[in-house]
């Protein structure tokens, strides 16, 4: 069980950015990543269909005898990540906006969150900021568009620069002075957000809590990988 890997699935190439935190923390695990870039964006899919693509996921995984999952989505995790828990036996990891630091280290008391809109209008979310953000003004916006333009290789582009502009200006308006990035694709706009936000505000994502929280479930099953060779990385795609 040890030399299993861990699978990790995204909608795309935006989980990569916690591959890369859970390969820099864990590098002697096998690591199968599947990226369904396929139904990419799932953020404006309907929660059924976000759940099937999910099950689909897990399955294809499964076939590789993976040990753990990581659902390096958002907007999977939030729609799909309990019907997984609930139906498959090894655990799962997965990601949800990290609300809680933002919260607790907000000094304005005002916090954005960008994310998509099947992570904002699932029941999960809200239940983690009303648990999390309580005297805390949350700022929420859509980052409609953002996810196709990071998968065809355009975090960088003029126009996205001119998205994240309309989305940054109703927060940064209402003070805020911890951006939460609420999808695995937004950190690859860190540079951009850099450039477009002024000083003491601070940039938060889930990258690496999630690895420490994978490190740490797989020890508490005894699940390590006890090799000291540099684990074996593998990447697909969705069908």
């Amino acid at each position: 069980m040890n030399d299993q890997p861990i699978g990790i699935f995204d909608s795309g190439v935006g989980g990569t950015s916690i591959w890369k935190e859970i390969n820099g923390l864990l590098p002697h695990e096998h690591t199968i990543y599947l990226a369904d870039s396929k139904n990419a964006p799932y953020g404006e899919k309907s929660e059924e269909n976000i759940l099937g693509l999910s099950i689909k996921n897990t399955e294809l995984l499964l076939k590789r005898d993976c040990k753990l999952i990581v659902v390096a989505c958002n907007t999977a995790t939030t729609n799909a990540i309990d019907y997984l828990r609930k139906n498959y036996e090894i655990p799962f990891i997965g990601i949800e906006p990290a609300i809680k630091p933002a919260a607790l280290q907000s000094k304005s008391k005002t916090v954005g969150i960008l994310a998509t809109k099947g992570t904002l209008s699932s029941s999960l979310f809200h239940s983690t900021s009303e648990n999390h953000a309580d005297g805390i003004r949350i700022i929420e916006r859509e980052g409609t568009g953002l996810v196709g333009l990071i998968e065809s290789g355009k975090a960088g582009s003029e126009v996205s620069k001119e998205l994240l502009e309309i989305y940054l200006t109703p927060m940064l308006a209402a003070g805020i002075d911890h951006l939460v990035l609420g999808c695995t694709h937004y950190p690859y706009l860190i540079p951009v957000l850099e450039e477009l936000l002024p000083e003491g505000v601070t940039i938060i994502d889930s990258g690496e809590a999630v690895a420490r929280q994978t490190k740490a479930v797989l020890k508490e099953n005894d699940m390590l990988n006890s090799s000291k060779e540099k684990g074996i990385k593998r990447f697909l795609n969705g069908s």
